[in-house]
């Protein structure tokens, strides 16, 4: 096991990219002392500490067009989009069982990050275990708009990637001197405004109005957090691994096909570094 830390970052059904790299980690028997997953990335990440090689993206091209894990009607019927019953209990139980032991064997620290929807605040919930810790994984896969707001002890909690879409700070915070970042948006990426101020002022202003806030500034702390991580990346220390171009898989993509070819992108991406990583991690 390597000390330093692993942050894996959001962006729906793009985390196939992220699912390839894992993939190649566990491969070559690849860990790391600390993981902060956001919102796709730790679920990816719940596959990976459980060292269950090919899972994730079973789980995207198998059931990704599947009513009953993903669709409107799903939306409509339970406020959930992404299907709670579904995601959450069905897949891990029965249609691809979650190896519990092995994951609860993992030595270092795994985080899922979310955001607290009253304080507006990320917070990193420590996930030791996958049966009662599956709720911080929800919490930070439940995109606005298109989830339920999560319960956690008091509180109530949205998608991770509001309030802290790459927490590598966090990560250099807690002690990490060396991080590997994997990234879902490609080189040269920079986010925009959102496009939804209405909706989200129409859904959370009265009530949470921090959420609207988060999410008309989302785009100002993305993108100086990329420049953060470029600081670090030259200053050798940090790692990043990220798509070369621009993916045609959406968000909420369902084409099997498409997200088969961006798994094998990001395996193939993280196998071509291999060399130099291993180099970054021995330094």
């Amino acid at each position: 096991m390597y000390q330093a830390g692993l942050v894996l970052e959001g962006g729906g059904m793009k985390g196939a990219y992220t699912a390839g790299v894992l993939d190649f980690f566990l491969e070559k028997e690849i860990e790391f002392s600390s993981v902060y997953g956001v919102s796709a990335g730790a679920v990816h990440m719940c596959s990976y500490l459980s060292k269950q090689k090919g899972r994730s993206i079973r789980i995207s091209t198998k059931y990704g067009a599947d009513p009953r894990y993903c669709s409107l009607a799903s939306l409509l019927l339970t406020g959930d989009l992404f299907n709670v019953k579904t995601c959450y209990d069905t897949v891990p139980n029965k249609w691809e069982p979650f190896d519990h032991k092995t994951y609860e064997n993992y030595q270092g620290k795994a985080y899922a990050v979310v955001t607290n929807i009253e304080t507006g605040k990320a917070e990193y919930l420590r996930v030791k275990e996958c049966h009662e810790g599956l709720q911080k994984v929800r919490a930070s896969a439940s995109l606005p708009l298109v989830s339920r707001n999560v319960p956690i002890g008091d509180n109530l909690y949205l998608d991770g990637g509001m309030s802290d879409a790459i927490p590598i700070a966090k990560s250099v915070m807690d002690g990490n001197t060396k991080n590997v970042v994997v990234l879902t948006k490609e080189v040269g990426y920079v986010r925009k405004p959102t496009s939804k101020p209405g909706l989200l002022k129409l859904r959370y202003g009265k009530k949470y109005p921090k959420v609207v806030e988060l999410m008309q500034n989302r785009h100002i702390v993305y993108n100086e957090t990329l420049e953060y991580l470029k600081r670090l990346e030259e200053s050798g220390k940090v790692f990043i691994i990220r798509p070369k171009k621009a993916s045609d898989v959406g968000r909420l993509e369902k084409d099997a096909k498409k997200l088969q070819a961006l798994y094998e992108e990001g395996y193939e991406d993280a196998k071509a570094c291999l060399e130099d990583l291993i180099k970054f991690l021995m330094s």
